[in-house]
């Protein structure tokens, strides 16, 4: 088991944004987080990624206990995470963007930038090596964070939206670079909006609704769920439409 949280509870003041949540994911694996706006999906991601300390219940990865560690033990360990709105240096260019998350691994400079160059081309952006990241749109934002977050060597990565606010081809591109990613040995959690992404990449779907995980399985069976298609997905919602935002 490559990461394991047990019966996760997050509470602010008396609200209880996870209630009792678990995942237990192995190497490999591709696991979607689905669920309406203030279902609970970002808290329990941000307690998985250090960024939050939960109430209760605990966070293990590779059999130790990380409920309490800082984001930045977790990224010494292996797990990387991307967020919603992409955070980039401005007046660096994508290679020294990228060294950012090489450094990680690699304290020396000459090793970071040749790190982060490899993987600049792997992602696609070797065409704006040299741009500054101010000069990207907002695809490119997006691919220069999963960059970033792949030069810190992760064994797993959590994609928070990472494909929200593509257009159609974009998200088929950044789709491609997500199974490129998987490909290389990198295990994933996705959080998405969009199901084209979530029934197409993953192996297996958590539903979050008022905190709690109300299906678990396949991507065609939970959507199929009465319960997922009442609390979530909506009546007459199709494969490949986007959920409600």
């Amino acid at each position: 088991m490559l990461l394991e949280a047990q019966d996760l509870v997050m509470s602010f003041g008396g609200f209880r944004a996870v209630a009792g949540a678990s995942l237990a994911v192995d190497t490999g694996d591709i696991i979607g987080l689905i669920g309406p706006n203030g279902a609970g999906k970002s808290t329990f991601f941000n307690c998985l990624s250090g960024d939050l300390v939960p109430t209760a219940g605990r966070v293990l990865f590779d059999g130790k206990d990380v409920t309490r560690r800082s984001p930045e033990a977790h990224a010494a360990l292996g797990i990387g995470r991307t967020f919603q709105v992409p955070a980039t240096f401005e007046d660096m260019t994508v290679v020294e963007n990228v060294m950012v998350g090489a450094f990680l691994r690699h304290p020396h400079r000459a090793d970071a930038e040749a790190v982060a160059r490899r993987i600049v081309e792997a992602t696609g952006m070797g065409a704006q090596a040299e741009m500054r990241a101010r000069g990207l749109g907002t695809p490119g934002r997006k691919r220069l964070e999963i960059a970033r977050v792949m030069a810190s060597a992760p064994r797993l990565m959590l994609l928070d939206e990472a494909l929200a606010g593509l257009t159609p081809a974009e998200v088929q591109r950044a789709m491609t670079l997500v199974r490129d990613i998987h490909g290389s040995g990198v295990t994933l959690i996705i959080v998405e909006h969009i199901m084209e992404v979530i029934l197409t990449l993953a192996r297996r779907v958590l539903v979050f609704n008022q905190g709690r995980v109300i299906a678990s399985g396949a991507p065609d069976d939970v959507v199929n769920d009465p319960a997922v298609v009442e609390a979530y997905l909506g009546r007459g919602h199709g494969r490949g439409k986007a959920a409600p935002p």
